[in-house]
């Protein structure tokens, strides 16, 4: 396959419109078609998508996952999947994170009225918590192990401890192991040419480890993996039966580093305006760290990408202020008042920042979606 093309890029909305600045704009088109491409992606390799909330937090977006063939959600924390269920209306969540702690356990029980919830665990702790709580009001709770398949991060390692985890969860009163997840993050930042090789081994080794969970009579209905670099390789192996990546729905310069996806198919963007202009080869953008986040990226130097201007760097990032590095041939563009789209290195923490996404339509704005579950940590 042939690498994208990191120039050429077009911008999304069409001039001139009066906007105030920095706006995240997603042009409906492009998240439209990058939600039909990972569910064709998931239906060819015979897997459900369950895709996850953390890049977007918006209901409007979930909804439209749900109605492409999602089977389900992924939420990190209880109060993004609250907003979920009760704004967008999902009726199957994954809590993919263990559910620690009285108040989130109430809320969880809570939640569990509204919803068909399932959550991750990777210790006992949490699990006898969780028990605890079902035998005391005469619930059930379908729970995944999550193991570390190399990523190192959460997670039972892969195979004996894992397995014996799991053997130990599934003896629990009120608790029914019914899957085991990886995230194969590990693949996130892995150089091109080795991703496929360290993707496979983790759905390699997730599956493995199911197998031997099962030859003790306990029936694995799910096996998970989620990551959005890894999503052409990982679903594929025999024996996984989901998917749950994220950051498809936008994409942003991380996507880059692979050549599958460039600039034109990264939906959500900033439009910023530039500020000041110290000097020839500088330019001051109204996108700092509160706009963009302070993620690097593999896939392109500096703090973002500039639509149509690939080799203006944006180099420092204060808290308001982005400070851009101007080639000669791009210091006759940017001046004091003119706007630029900037696609961030990681979309996640970037829209975290924001209150709302400014729907584009063939160039103009049609809509405002509430980014309803920003700030949803707890």
């Amino acid at each position: 396959m042939a690498a994208a093309s990191l120039t050429g890029a077009r911008m999304i909305v069409a001039e001139p419109q009066l906007l105030d600045t920095p706006s995240l704009v997603v042009d409906e088109a492009l998240l439209r078609r990058n939600i039909a491409a990972m569910q064709a992606l998931a239906r060819e390799a015979g897997v459900n998508l369950r895709p996850h909330m953390k890049t977007h937090k918006t209901p409007e977006i979930a909804r439209l996952q749900i109605e492409a063939g999602a089977v389900g959600i992924t939420c990190a924390k209880v109060g993004e999947a609250e907003v979920m269920v009760d704004e967008g209306g999902v009726e199957d969540v994954l809590l993919a994170y263990p559910t620690i702690g009285e108040p989130k356990i109430r809320r969880l029980l809570a939640l569990m009225e509204r919803a068909k919830i399932t959550v991750a665990l990777d210790s006992r702790e949490a699990a006898a918590a969780l028990s605890d709580a079902m035998v005391a009001e005469a619930r059930g709770l379908d729970i995944y192990v999550e193991v570390n398949t190399g990523q190192n991060r959460a997670g039972a390692i892969a195979g004996d401890e894992a397995m014996a985890l799991a053997l130990d969860l599934a003896r629990l009163p009120g608790l029914r192991l019914t899957g085991i997840m990886t995230h194969e993050g590990q693949a996130n930042t892995a150089p091109p040419e080795t991703i496929e090789a360290i993707a496979l081994d983790a759905g390699q080794t997730l599956v493995a480890t199911a197998e031997r969970i099962r030859a003790h009579g306990i029936a694995l209905d799910h096996v998970s993996v989620g990551s959005t670099p890894a999503s052409r390789y990982t679903p594929g192996v025999a024996g996984i039966t989901e998917m749950r990546p994220g950051t498809y729905v936008f994409n942003d310069t991380t996507a880059f580093r692979y050549g599958h996806n460039g600039p034109d198919a990264c939906a959500a963007r900033f439009v910023v305006t530039v500020i000041s202009r110290p000097a020839p080869d500088r330019a001051v953008i109204d996108a700092g760290s509160k706009t963009l986040a302070l993620d690097k990226s593999h896939g392109h130097p500096g703090h973002g990408y500039i639509v149509g201007h690939p080799a203006a760097e944006i180099v420092r990032l204060s808290e308001e202020h982005g400070v851009v590095n101007l080639p000669p041939e791009d210091q006759a563009a940017f001046q004091v008042g003119d706007t630029f789209e900037v696609i961030p290195n990681h979309v996640c923490p970037a829209l975290n920042l924001m209150d709302e996404l400014l729907i584009v339509r063939d160039g103009q704005i049609v809509d405002t979606w509430r980014i309803a579950a920003r700030g949803k940590v707890r």
